[in-house]
This record gives structure tokens, sequence and C-alpha cells, in this order.
């Protein structure tokens, strides 16, 4: 997993609550599970104009002009911002996957849903809580600003703003240790591959039936 430090990056609105898992990430697209290829799907049915399933030349595909990512002062942003109850429905891990793979690596929010935060965070994506408040200014800003950048510090846990105001945002000791040091749960496990070795040795001495 990719280490995240500091992010300065163009932020891109997503001003729509309860956007759930399938908005996300569209079901025909979970077959795999090789956690890459599915940024050209985040959002399907909101960005194409037909239907899309796996496989297909994305290029041919017709966009939507409307929808906030397919316009080009949004496409390099690596920043989401979105309104209360983000990544609701379904488990799926995919939905994590697709934002990644997209470029995004925060999503700032009021509040999401409890599976896709711990998955965000598992996958190397920083979801950020702020207040209601708070996101109705920056989306303000983001929309009347081209070009509108964050700096987002997770060793501070602050969120820098264009005219040089620091929002504060909180973040479990772990998660952040985890994401300082690009740890996921396989990562977290190798860093333990000496006394797991050493184990299984002994156990092979203690109860070499195990083994046969």
């Amino acid at each position: 997993m990719e280490k995240f430090e500091t992010l300065d990056a163009i932020v891109a609105p997503l001003d729509r609550p309860n956007v759930d898992t399938d908005a996300i990430i569209p079901k025909q697209y979970l077959k795999s599970v090789k956690r890459s290829g599915f940024g050209p799907n985040l959002f399907d049915d909101w960005r194409y104009l037909e239907p899309g399933e796996p496989g297909q030349d994305y290029s041919k595909r017709k966009l939507k002009p409307d929808f906030v990512l397919n316009q080009p002062r949004y496409r390099d942003a690596r920043i989401l911002l979105a309104r209360e109850n983000f990544g609701c429905g379904s488990s799926r891990e995919h939905a994590v996957w697709a934002l990644e793979d997209a470029g995004f690596r925060v999503v700032i929010a009021p509040s999401f849903a409890d599976i896709f935060f711990n998955n965000c965070f598992k996958n190397g994506v920083l979801p950020i809580v702020l207040d209601a408040a708070i996101l109705d200014r920056l989306f303000a800003q983001v929309e009347a600003t081209p070009d509108y950048r964050l700096v987002v510090d997770l060793e501070h846990q602050t969120i820098t703003t264009p005219d040089g105001e620091k929002l504060s945002f909180a973040v479990d000791e772990f998660r952040k240790y985890c994401l300082l040091n690009g740890l996921d749960d396989i990562g977290l496990t190798m860093q333990h591959a000496d006394e797991i070795r050493a184990y299984e040795a002994r156990r092979k001495t203690e109860a070499p039936w195990l083994f046969a």
C-alpha cells in the first residue's frame, strides 16, 4: 500500500447525500478481485450515457458532460468532497478500489458508512469527517474557484485552504500509523515474518505429524 503523508491536490465536489457503493462501482464490475482497473468504472452510471459492462473499450463510451468528474477542471482531482452518509449500501471493497484507482486519496464528508470508512484505511484512502457547515463552505469555494486545491497533512491532521486557513481533523492513531507507513493488513502481518517463521519451525519439531 502506498504511504500517505501529505497531499496537495485539486478538489472535486460531489454534491449528493447518501451515495451508495452501487453508485460508486456498479455490481457488474465485482467479478474481478485484482484491486486495479476499476478507475474508469467509478460512478459508471453517472459518468456515461449508456450502461457499461466489463471489458468494454472505455475510450468509445460517451460521457455525460454535466457529471462533475467529466468536467475538465476536475479531471485531475485527487480529493473528493462529499455529503453525509457517503459509501452506504453493500460492503463491497471494490468501491474503495475504484476511488483509489481513479486517483482519489482523500474523501471529505460529514459522515461515512462504517464498513466503507474502514475499507478506506485498509486501501490507502484517507476518509476525513468534517462538520457539515464547513463542508458547505468548501463546496462553495470549490465551485467558485477553478483549480481549487487543498493540502492534507496526515501527520499534523490538518487541511490547509488556498487562503491559508487550517482545518483540523481527527483520525485514529493506529490507522494513522498504518497510512503513514503504507501498511495494510498483509503489511502489518509481514512485520512479524521472523517470528512467524520461528513459530513454524518450532511447531515442526514439537508436532511433526501436523506437517506430514
